[in-house]
């Protein structure tokens, strides 16, 4: 506890600033963990490489981060999958909670029912709460969320996993184009599904 207290005097943006093009931090011993958007910003890079070339049609995927732009091969609109939350960090027993439907957006979804370690019988969140330190323990099971670039959605993805259900939706409400679909555990462990009124119009019956 004393360590990781310790460490989270390095934590928030406000330790790094950019001056003249470069990163400036005023303690050598921050780091800059780029993980969070890493996936979703590659998608917009090789997106951006196609559409120089010309492309416009094409879907870019990148470890489950998507970013898609005009139709696919039938001249509809991309469709993908959202893996349902289940403890199977393999992947080998996979369901789909729904599909979508998406022409020039990105999709990116972040999820502790895959990325986990468990410790003496405990299961822990690969999430890491900026404000505690320790692996996130809130409500939300898998955060999807629809952004006009990948990186955006990578990042608050990441983050709502972080913020729980009811700061992420207050927190989402406040950003233009931006589109979410929580999956979430009650206080009595039923699981249920959040969406904005928005994403329904992606969502395939």
């Amino acid at each position: 506890p004393q360590k990781i207290d310790s460490m989270k005097a390095f934590v928030g943006y406000n330790k790094i600033r950019i001056e003249n093009g470069a990163v400036v931090k005023d303690d050598p011993r921050v780091q800059i963990n780029t993980s969070a958007i890493a996936k979703g910003y590659s998608c917009d890079i090789v997106a951006d490489v196609l559409q120089s070339f010309g492309i416009t049609n094409y879907m870019v995927e990148i470890g489950g981060e998507i970013t898609m732009r005009g139709v696919n091969e039938k001249g509809d609109c991309w469709r993908i999958g959202i893996d349902k939350p289940t403890d199977d960090a393999l992947a080998m027993n996979r369901e789909l909670q729904l599909i979508l439907s998406v022409c020039d957006k990105a999709v990116a979804t972040s999820g502790n029912y895959r990325n986990y370690y468990v410790k003496d019988g405990v299961k822990y969140s690969h999430t890491i709460d900026p404000q505690t330190g320790y692996p996130s323990e809130q409500d939300i099971l898998g955060a999807t969320i629809i952004a006009d670039d990948c990186m955006t959605a990578d990042a608050y993805a990441t983050a709502f996993m972080a913020m729980g259900l009811e700061k992420s939706v207050e927190v989402a409400k406040t950003i233009s184009g931006l589109h979410y679909y929580f999956i979430y555990a009650k206080p009595d462990g039923e699981v249920d599904v959040l969406f904005s009124d928005e994403f329904q119009q992606f969502m395939v019956n």
